[in-house]
């Protein structure tokens, strides 16, 4: 598994990073899937306070604690649970910040977290208080570096550039390349994106007609263009999930492909479309097969 650079920091993570918000809530089903991450190569998790309230942190804790030295951590804040846990709502004050590391931490059952991400974020949010919260935290020594979790350029452009922040997660896949637009962008202002949604809920794989069947469409395709445009990637590769590795990996400033896993099944498919990802020849042709979407709104 190579690694890659997470922006300006010290960070070097896995081409392809496990996102923990699927990871059972057994504890001997998620050993299972984390030692095969682990076995694979792969050093780069992420969690957030809000999966599972708070629950997939500390299965996450207790299941890697003896490999900290390792891995490289990542959690997120801005997201309380109201006290009847039905729904949350925002806080990206620094009180919270500094809090919210607290209860990470302790659930991590770890004395710092190697990237702390504030998880969303509105222009209207007081930007100078939450880098003042971030900044705070890596002089404490609870985090090492910082970064967010955002689709809207509008608050990347107030955030990135008055900060030191590395990474941005954003949503991106072949079926979702509003991003590429900010790429440079991101990359100019020292940071890396690490992508969620990188395999579109299963239908950037090749159980792409099983999960067509259960859904109408994908943002901006119709079901109808969906199935055309999936069919004609079908036809053109032999791995759709290489494809869409791949296009996401072409890309320098991006550090991480971040894929779930609910079970080491899901993982394996995973590890083998990345072995695979060199083999694919004709990637131009196959990204010129789906639409170049740009954001539409949170612009300015």
């Amino acid at each position: 598994m190579k690694k890659r650079q997470l922006g300006s920091s010290d960070l070097h993570i896995s081409e392809i990073g496990f996102g923990c918000m699927s990871l059972p809530t057994d504890l001997q089903d998620a050993s299972y899937i984390l030692d095969a991450a682990l076995d694979y190569g792969i050093n780069y998790f992420d969690t957030a306070d809000l999966y599972n309230q708070g629950l997939n942190e500390e299965i996450i804790g207790q299941l890697l604690k003896e490999k900290r030295q390792d891995i490289i951590l990542a959690t997120k804040v801005g997201n309380v649970w109201d006290s009847s846990g039905d729904s949350w709502h925002w806080d990206a004050s620094k009180t919270h910040i500094k809090e919210g590391v607290k209860d990470s931490l302790h659930r991590l059952q770890t004395d710092y977290i190697d990237l702390y991400q504030l998880h969303g974020g509105t222009i209207e949010d007081d930007w100078d208080e939450v880098i003042d919260a971030f900044e705070e935290l890596k002089q404490e020594g609870l985090i090492r570096e910082y970064g967010i979790s955002s689709i809207r350029p509008n608050v990347l452009k107030r955030f990135l550039p008055t900060s030191n922040a590395v990474s941005v997660m954003m949503q991106y896949s072949l079926l979702d390349r509003r991003p590429e637009e900010w790429l440079d962008f991101i990359a100019d202002q020292g940071a890396s994106v690490v992508t969620r949604g990188s395999v579109a809920k299963g239908l950037l794989t090749n159980e792409w007609q099983k999960r067509l069947t259960k859904t109408n469409g994908y943002l901006t395709y119709s079901k109808e263009e969906l199935e055309n445009t999936l069919t004609k990637l079908a036809h053109s590769t032999t791995s759709i999930h290489a494809v869409a590795l791949q296009s996401i990996l072409q890309h320098q400033s991006i550090a991480s492909a971040v894929v779930g896993a609910s079970s080491k099944e899901q993982l394996d498919t995973t590890i083998k479309a990345y072995e695979e990802m060199n083999t694919i020849k004709n990637l131009d042709e196959l990204i010129r097969l789906t639409k170049q979407d740009t954001y539409s709104s949170h612009r300015n």
